[in-house]
């Protein structure tokens, strides 16, 4: 009997709730074997066997699109805080994890890892904001042996940054012009701030990573 490949047999729900990258990242995660449902349909994500929360633009913006779909909020926490679904947010999803997100006032997210996104304010002037472009992403010694997330270099676009409350949720760094978040990670919560469907070689190995990860 041949060996059994979970990419191909288990599904993938990408959730559409209008980000911007959603095609893209359905694209990437396409070229590594899975096999994705691009959904709205919160029936779909409650029974999908990995979730993927894209997302771009702003942290009001996303958090209201995402819960004007009716019953996703509740769907997703179901299956992924009470089933333990594998989870990756990309980005603003990524982002959407927090407490809360301060971008165009205070907008709550889903409140499963501690903390809040605020505005990348370096104190050196000359270092801009978005950061933008390709960066180091750094691993925490507490994150050495995370299944998905390894040293490497990862294209960020975001003026936006997660201040995780407990550093034990904080996997990865990245520098620019202070250390920020480049991901999270609890039990079966996965999030990135980089960008895997632009990261190219290490964006790729980071979504066949995650594919075959099992918390």
């Amino acid at each position: 009997m041949g060996v059994r490949n979970t990419r191909m047999t288990e599904v993938v729900a990408l959730v559409d709730y209008g980000a911007g990258n959603l095609h893209s990242v359905h694209n990437a995660l396409k070229a590594v074997g899975a096999s994705v449902t691009v959904t709205a349909d919160a029936n779909v994500v409650r029974a999908a066997d990995r979730i993927v929360l894209p997302g771009v633009g702003s942290f009001k913006a996303c958090a209201e699109g995402l819960r004007a779909i009716p019953g996703m909020v509740e769907a997703m926490t179901e299956r992924v805080q009470v089933g333990g679904a594998p989870f990756l947010g990309i980005c603003v999803g990524m982002q959407l994890l927090s407490q809360r997100g301060l971008e165009h006032g205070e907008t709550p997210g889903l409140g499963w890892i501690a903390g809040e996104v605020r505005l990348i304010e370096p104190s050196d002037t000359a270092i801009k904001v978005p950061h933008m472009g390709w960066n180091d992403v750094a691993l925490l010694p507490h994150a050495k042996d995370h299944a998905v997330i390894e040293d490497g270099e990862a294209y960020f676009l975001h003026s936006y940054h997660f201040a995780a409350q407990d550093p034990a949720d904080i996997a990865a760094l990245t520098d620019h012009g202070e250390g920020l978040v480049a991901a999270v990670a609890r039990d079966n919560v996965l999030g990135v701030q980089y960008h895997p469907e632009k990261s190219q070689a290490y964006g790729l190995a980071t979504l066949t990573r995650f594919l075959e990860w099992k918390p």
